[in-house]
């Protein structure tokens, strides 16, 4: 794993951090690839049960695209006749995004500074985003004469409704902390200080929790968002009988009956 990616398991938490501070966590090839990796093999090991996303540093959580990088490939590809760059949606973001939003577990993103572009795409595919309150977000897309990218064409108008996206795509800004709080693009607002403990804590706390039931809900708060009630409600009998057969639910059931507190094993 490339330093500019810092890759972490313990105690079923596999936690991911941006490490590109100085260039505010922006996306070169280097931290795209390292990133896809990490995020690939955390939602593929089974003795991971939950992934926390964040990134180094107290000014940006990742400000998207290296644009440094980005225009000098941008020249060489006019030169040479190809289109190369665009390349790195499918190839880098694309797989990101979907190993976030499909992992069989929950993901925690905690935003410690600016979301910006495809930094707003990744923590919006995250399932919970604990944020800063000297956070901000931006869809930045069409400042550059560019569509939106990350699966935020997906992610945001499911997030704040479709003309809120609307409005923030068409006319990029910065959304203080507070506003992204109300817009529901932040679960959780904590002072600054409190970013990194906060959100590991959270992380932790679902590492720790009934991993069968949580990729279930998952999956049913997904399905739901493009089905029929009727279709919906076969999913959730589904999904509930696949969760009722699991370990964690006998233990759930076991330890409410006993006054304990659960301890699950993940199956």
């Amino acid at each position: 794993m490339a330093d500019t990616v810092l890759y972490e398991v313990s105690d079923g938490l596999a936690t991911i951090t941006l490490n590109r501070p100085e260039a505010m966590n922006a996306l070169n090839i280097a931290t795209k690839v390292a990133l896809r990796d990490a995020v690939e093999s955390a939602a593929a090991d089974g003795a991971v049960r939950a992934i926390l996303l964040t990134a180094a540093g107290d000014r940006a959580f990742c400000v998207g695209q290296d644009l440094k990088e980005h225009i000098g490939l941008l020249a060489a590809d006019r030169e040479a006749g190809e289109g190369q760059t665009m390349r790195t949606v499918k190839e880098h973001y694309n797989p990101i995004v979907r190993a976030l939003v499909g992992a069989q577990k929950p993901v925690v993103a905690g935003v410690n500074g600016v979301a910006a572009g495809a930094g707003l795409g990744f923590a919006l595919a995250a399932d919970y985003r604990v944020v800063a309150d000297t956070a901000a977000f931006n869809t930045s897309f069409a400042g550059v004469a560019l569509t939106a990218d990350s699966g935020v064409s997906w992610t945001l108008p499911r997030v704040v409704g479709p003309g809120r996206a609307a409005d923030l795509l068409l006319f990029p800004r910065n959304i203080k902390a507070q506003e992204a709080y109300d817009l529901g693009i932040a679960t959780r607002l904590v002072p600054a200080a409190e970013l990194r403990a906060e959100a590991e804590k959270v992380a932790r706390a679902l590492a720790e929790g009934p991993t069968v039931a949580y990729a279930a809900l998952k999956e049913a708060m997904a399905y739901g968002l493009t089905h029929s009630l009727d279709e919906t409600l076969d999913k959730e009998d589904e999904l509930q009988a696949r969760a009722g057969a699991s370990e964690d639910h006998v233990i759930a059931v076991q330890a409410f009956v006993n006054k304990e507190k659960p301890k699950y094993l993940g199956r």
